[in-house]
């Protein structure tokens, strides 16, 4: 069995799968909780052996020492090794969770044009195609942080959070605002899939991230939502690596 780790800024995601391929345990905690949590799974599944941890936020050195101590612990960078070919131009910039990500869908969809959407905090686009070979992609702001910039960045716009009832005319300055956001972000993502689309016909379109669930409903393209993309991408790294090593 082994365990996989996404730590952010404020949350940490786990993940532990067995010798199946299977996802046998996931939990999101506060990453200053991380080392209690670590020790209750190793109560539960005494048999871990291997672990990845990708982060994009500070890890305590002491929650490092105890993962080093107690697994065959790799890093995920740039520099580890992955299936898929990197062809973007400036790799050592290239977030952990992307390469996570397109690591996923080239285990999970081989041979195809894949568009992945990560839609959490910015939003993010990355075409790997048929051939296994990732060029990248695009970044936007996700649906928390344009709420945050109409209020920031002016004098009277309140600071809303996402409205499960938007309408495309805003009769209100909220609603207005909502109609912005929302449907702004849903246009702007088909238009990306359908942008590729026109080159790729045969395009495949997985979204995920935090914000997936809640825009589903709202993109007119046929997508396949995965909100745990993201931990089965750490888990085929980890495999990989584990394999050549």
């Amino acid at each position: 069995m082994d365990l996989v780790i996404d730590v952010g800024n404020t949350f940490a995601k786990l993940a532990i799968f067995n010798s199946d391929g299977l996802m046998v345990h996931r939990s999101t905690i506060i990453v200053l909780d991380l080392i209690d949590k670590l020790k209750e799974l190793d109560e539960l599944f005494p048999k871990l052996e291997w672990c990845l941890i990708s982060s994009v936020g500070l890890v305590d050195s002491k929650d490092l020492q105890y993962l080093e101590n107690r697994y065959t612990l790799l890093h995920l960078t740039s520099d580890l090794s992955v299936a898929f070919n990197n062809k973007y131009k400036t790799p050592k910039t290239l977030g952990v969770d992307r390469i996570a990500l397109v690591s996923a869908v080239y285990a999970q969809y081989p041979k195809t044009n894949v568009l992945i959407i990560d839609a959490g905090t910015c939003v993010t686009y990355d075409f790997i195609d048929a051939e296994g070979s990732y060029y990248g992609g695009a970044i936007s702001p996700g649906l928390t942080m344009r709420y945050k910039a109409m209020h920031t960045f002016t004098e009277k716009l309140p600071l809303l959070e996402r409205n499960e009832s938007v309408f495309l005319t805003g009769s209100s300055t909220t609603e207005a605002m909502d109609s912005g956001v929302i449907c702004g972000i849903t246009f702007e993502i088909d238009g990306y899939i359908n942008a590729y689309r026109k080159k790729y016909p045969d395009l495949t379109i997985v979204l995920t991230g935090g914000d997936a669930q809640f825009l589903r409903d709202n993109i007119k393209n046929d997508i396949f939502v995965n909100t745990n993309l993201l931990l089965e991408g750490l888990f085929n790294i980890l495999n990989y690596n584990k394999d050549i090593s």
